[in-house]
Formats: structure tokens, sequence, C-alpha cells
């Protein structure tokens, strides 16, 4: 590295480094609020997150890291693209130009909002009662407009959102992958309602006693590599991961003593993006270079595991013993092609967190639609629920209940994270992709998950994915490695793969 710019550039990622060591505190903080706080903590936590929110903030934007940047970018004018420095250079600058546009006001003000906002949302979704959420929901979105104006600068405010989860990502390119993708699922979901074969998935719901799903939930996990040395398992009333730092990763679930798929493909889920986040370079930890791409190849892990892996047949060879040792009363007499079937049902239903495999894109097109028109003030928070139904009847042929199984039934929005939700869709294409690749790469695949085997897959994503950080965009990394550009066409044949011998369908 040459002497003129090694110093400025180092120099840049202590600064950076400091900001992300700030923010961690707030990670905890806000794991804490999900898992531990007593409810009536909301507002002190509300306030001690709206004072970290904006000292990051101040870290963030110093003009000192500008300059740094300026020094930086002119010292690495001709180096490839594709050096470590020169990426890492890169999205410093994109994070610091867009952190310049914000308020600290704002940014102050969205961190409390959001903490009440989320405390009030899980009483509304426990009682079912939006009337009680909707004006959080108006001042999140009403914030959310405000910052998506100011980064937008005249352009699409939905892509200013957007951006902050998918760098470089557009509405325009998600609508059109999303046709495509619908096009094609819509027939299939269709074909399938049709077939006239069901599994019995009443054998999924019988007695399940908590303690023992959640000692099964961790061997899984522990088995396909998350490292509980540096991770621990709660629970909370919406799933999630969040790493705090090097060595210290925490993920969540929630139990249903009566259900069985619930919190263990819950576990798996989130023991994805945890091993996302445990197999980043620790080294780099505070830069780019440490940290994830997008949210979309961030769920794509999630989904990978939780489905691709989780939902597989040679999963279930070695588990499925297992799961029978372990609940006795309810597995005993069931055949593992009985179980393997319940556990790959497909039809629509009310919530996003429990679909198929088919459906849930569905689900991901439906909040799509709808954040998108309350950005753009086409849709008042307040017709949400009626906005919500009329698209549930339309792609999924349903009519919620009531809103606890409806437009309640998310934590995103009480966050703030409107933008987020198409990452899950992107999520299952990228994961398709990949996973397709990585049966090319190791031949077999399925008969090492029959022998307990996962590590030869994790060691794949290791060098595939998590080692590159930030360093390609999301398109990018999916094309270097697959050597195929982005398609729903992976996803799909992987539904069709599985979904047509069990329902007897082509």
């Amino acid at each position: 590295m040459p002497e003129a710019w090694e110093k400025p550039y180092r120099d840049l990622l202590a600064r950076v480094r400091e900001a992300r060591l700030l923010s961690s505190c707030m990670s905890l903080l806000e794991w804490d609020e999900r898992t531990y706080m007593p409810h009536n903590g909301a507002a002190h936590r509300a306030e001690q997150l709206g004072l970290l929110a904006g000292m990051v903030h101040q870290k963030g934007t110093d003009p000192r890291i500008g300059e740094l940047l300026d020094r930086s970018e002119e010292a690495l004018r001709g180096m490839s693209a594709d050096a470590a420095e020169v990426a890492c250079v890169r999205e410093v600058r994109r994070a610091y130009d867009r952190s310049r546009k914000l308020p600290q006001e704002l940014v102050e003000e969205i961190a409390r909002t959001r903490t009440l906002a989320e405390s009030a949302w899980a009483g509304a979704r426990a009682k079912s009662d939006f009337p009680a959420f909707r004006p959080w929901l108006e001042k999140i979105v009403g914030l959310k407009r405000r910052e998506a104006e100011i980064l937008a600068a005249g352009g699409d405010l939905y892509d200013a959102l957007l951006d902050d989860y998918e760098p470089g990502e557009t509405s325009a390119g998600l609508i059109t992958l999303f046709a495509a993708l619908r096009d094609e699922l819509v027939p299939l979901v269709a074909a399938i309602q049709g077939s006239g074969r069901r599994p019995d998935t009443a054998l999924l719901q019988r007695d399940f006693p908590v303690d023992r799903q959640e000692r099964f939930g961790r061997a899984a996990a522990a088995a396909i590599g998350f490292d509980f040395q540096a991770g621990r398992l709660d629970v909370t009333t919406h799933p999630f991961c969040d790493r705090v730092g090097p060595g210290d990763t925490r993920i969540t679930t929630r139990f249903d003593a009566r259900l069985f798929g619930m919190a263990l493909f819950g576990i798996l889920h989130e023991a994805g993006h945890g091993l996302y986040e445990q197999g980043l370079p620790g080294e780099h930890f505070g830069s780019p270079l440490g940290s994830y791409v997008s949210m979309g190849i961030h769920e794509s892990q999630s989904r990978l595991w939780e489905n691709l892996v989780g939902r597989s047949e040679g999963f279930w060879r070695h588990f499925y013993p297992q799961a029978q040792a372990t609940f006795p009363e309810s597995l005993t007499g069931v055949s593992p092609a009985d179980f393997f079937f319940a556990i790959n049902d497909c039809r629509p239903s009310f919530i996003r967190v429990e679909a198929d495999e088919a459906t849930y894109n569905l689900h991901i097109i439906v909040r799509f639609e709808l954040e998108r028109a309350l950005i753009a003030g086409e849709l008042a928070p307040a017709d949400v629920p009626g906005a919500w139904n009329e698209r549930f009847r339309k792609y999924l042929w349903l009519t919620p209940p009531d809103d606890a199984h409806g437009c309640l039934q998310d934590v995103h929005w009480s966050c703030g994270l409107l933008g987020y939700f198409p990452t899950y869709t992107l999520g299952n294409l990228y994961a398709s992709q990949l996973f397709e690749r990585a049966r090319k790469d190791l031949p077999n695949l399925q008969d090492g998950f029959a022998r307990g085997e996962f590590g030869a897959l994790k060691e794949w994503l290791g060098r595939n994915v998590y080692r590159h950080g930030a360093r390609y965009r999301a398109v990018e990394l999916v094309e270097r490695v697959t050597g195929q550009p982005r398609s729903h066409r992976a996803l799909m044949e992987h539904l069709r793969g599985k979904f047509g011998p069990l329902f007897g369908i082509r």
C-alpha cells in the first residue's frame, strides 16, 4: 500500500469503526427492548436510543470523514474497482453522503418514535386493535416520508428508502422482476390447490412441549454451524437476528406448544442470518469489508437454511429420528413421508412467517404494493386494513379474520422499516441461485445432510459470500458466484421440483 495514502485510509476506517462501535451499543439496547425489557421501560428506552442515534449520526457525518474520503479517493484513482480498498471507500462514501443529507433532529426523532411505536404495535397486535396503533403508524409514515423527500431530492421517494436496504435497487426494477415471478407462481399455486392432494397437517398441531422444542431447535442450529459460544437464542414477539459485534450474535424465536414448525423454522431462519454475521471477517468490523452486502443477500442466507436445507429430504433423514425421540407422544407412528409432506404443505395462509415456500412471495407482493402507496401518499395509514384485505383476496384468495392476522402481524412498519419487505423475495431468488450453484460444486449435498454434515455448505458460503463483506453489490456478487444474472428461474425450478412430485403436478 503506497505511503502517500496509507495513513488517510487507516484514519478513515478508524473513524468509521468508532461510529459502528457506538451503533453496536444501540443494537444491544434494541435487542434488550425486544426480549427482556419491561413494557413500562419503553419511554425511557426511546430517549436512550434517540440520544445514541444522534451521537452515531454526529460521528458518521463528521466533516473530517469527508476530508479523509477525498484524500483516499484521489490516491486510489486508477486502481481496479475490484480492489478491496476501492470498494471500502466506495461504500463509506455512499453511507457518508446519505447520512449528511439527514438532519440530526430527524434521525433522533425516528429512533425515539420507532421504540414507542413498536411497543404500541405489540399491544395492538395482541388485541387485534388497529385503531390503537394507527396514530403511531401515521407518525412513522410521516417521518419516513420526510426522510425520503430529503434523500430523493426530487426522485422516487420509495427508491430512497429501498436504497438503505438494497443499495442501487429501484422499485421499477423490482416491479418487473416480481411480475415475472408472479406470472409463473400464481399458476403453480393454483395447480397445487387443484391437485386434490393434501397432507395431514394436523400431525404438526399436537403436543410439543416448549422446553423440548427449544432443546431440539438449539441442536439443529448448532448442527448447521451456529456458534453458541459467539451467540445466544432468546424469545421475542417477532423473531430477529442482531449482531452486536464480533463474537456476539443474538438470534430469537417464538414458541407455540401446539405447533411443531413455527419455532424450529424460525430458529433455522434466524440462525441463517447468524451464520452470515458470524462468518463476516471480524478483523474488518466497522468497515464495509466486515459488513453484509444488502438485506437481500442477508435474507438469502436465512431463507436458504430455513427452506432449501431445513425443509429438504436430506435434512429430515437425519433429524426426523431425533424429532421422534424428542416428541414420542406426538410423532411415534408418523411416517417420515407423511411428516415430510406435512412440513412442505402448500396452501394460501394468513401469516407470512408461517407461509410455505410457494405462497410466501405473494405475501411480499402485498406488502410491497402497500408500502409504496403509503410513501407516495396514495394510501392513508387509516385505510391500511381495508387495502390490506383487498390485496390479500386478490393475491392469496383469503380475507383475514382480524387485523392480527392481517396488517398488524409484522413488526416492520412500527420500526420504520419501510422499503425492507422486498428484500425477502430478493432473498428467495438469491438463495435459490446460490444453492443451485452450491449443489453443482458440492455433489451429493443431500446425502451429506442425511449424515448430519452441513459444514461443507457453510464453508462454501463462507468462501463465496461471507468473506467478501460488502466488497460487491448484491447483483454483482450473485452473478460472480453463480455465473448467471439475477433471475426468478432457479426459484421456480426449485418450487416445481419440490411441489410437483408431492402434489402430483407437472
